[in-house]
């Protein structure tokens, strides 16, 4: 059981992780900025992005914050599936 909800954990975080980057490629594509899916993908990782664009201005035309909004959740992804490991184990699932 407590391996399913683990492998869960992971699942959730892969699919934000690929969520970003496809926000990330899709920037360079105005037609799909304005999809249906675009839309949808912008909506859910925006909130997390804009986090990152509040302390890391552009320079110029490249915006660099989506790279350490990148790196800050692989740092984040590892650090929370390791408590969610360890609560696991201390509650024997």
């Amino acid at each position: 059981m407590g391996s399913t909800i683990l492998q869960f954990g992971q699942y959730i975080f892969d699919v934000y992780y690929w969520l970003i980057l496809i926000a990330i490629f899709g920037s360079w594509f105005p037609q799909f900025q304005s999809s249906k899916v675009g839309v949808w993908v912008y909506k859910l990782v925006e909130p997390y992005l804009n986090l990152f664009r509040r302390f890391i201005p552009p320079l110029g035309a490249i915006d660099f914050s989506p790279i350490i909004a990148l790196f800050a959740f692989r740092f984040l992804r590892g650090f929370a599936l390791e408590g969610l490991r360890q609560s696991l184990n201390m509650i024997g699932a």
